[in-house]
């Protein structure tokens, strides 16, 4: 696909994606009455389930990153230039606020507010940095065992992620700049997006190492293994 398609796609994949974490955490915090683990479900569900369909819609065209920390490992295993990396986060990011806006129209609420919800510390941003680390290491091993479920194993963890991360797992900078401008169930304070952003490139940067290793040394072995 030309470069246009493919910015397209990441715009409306990761506008669409922020629509359904946003919407989906308003529409939960509305109904559950309180009980914010039933809130937490209900959020984490539907995202799943949102980012199953959309990883299958968009994936085709533009890889369905949808996330700069994703683009950040495709240029590092020299899949995307770093011009067209550069974009492909630009606009996963404007497309954030776009989904923001959008879930705010549905629901009657402000275009942008800063959320007041404290997100921050060491342990949340340890929780970013396993979360984002665990997102790229089930892409990288899917995509090199069975890529047709990559849509399926990324959205799973991080439904799981949800609930084993004291965060409630992030894993993307533009989402997190994005929830920044929410005051909702998915909100995260301005002032703590910064240190979840750090803690999602280093678990980007560290998984592309440890799986660019893992996965070259197990295919060299089946090589050799096929000479013998």
């Amino acid at each position: 696909m030309d470069l246009r398609r493919r910015l397209l796609a990441e715009w409306l994949g990761t506008s669409f994606l922020l629509a359904v974490v946003v919407g989906s955490g308003i529409m939960a915090e509305r109904l559950s009455g309180g009980n914010v683990a039933v809130a937490l479900l209900a959020n984490s569900l539907a995202t799943g389930g949102g980012l199953i369909a959309l990883i299958l819609t968009f994936g085709a065209v533009s890889g369905a990153h949808f996330n700069p920390a994703v683009t950040l490992a495709a240029v590092l295993r020299r899949e995307l230039g770093g011009k067209d990396a550069g974009l492909y986060a630009l606009v996963q990011i404007i497309g954030a606020f776009c989904g923001v806006a959008a879930a705010h129209g549905m629901f009657n609420e402000p275009l942008f507010f800063a959320s007041q919800h404290i997100r921050t510390g060491p342990s949340q941003w340890w929780s970013e940095f396993i979360a984002t680390f665990g997102l790229l290491a089930v892409i990288f091993g899917c995509s090199r065992s069975r890529p047709e479920a990559v849509p399926f194993a990324a959205a799973s963890y991080i439904v799981a992620a949800y609930w084993f991360t004291s965060s409630t797992s992030f894993a993307n900078p533009a989402v997190t700049l994005a929830r920044a401008a929410t005051d909702t169930f998915a909100g995260i304070r301005p002032a703590d997006a910064p240190g979840f952003i750090v803690a999602q490139l280093g678990g980007a940067l560290t998984a592309t190492i440890v799986f660019g290793w893992l996965l070259r040394d197990g295919a060299q072995r089946g090589e050799a293994s096929s000479e013998g």
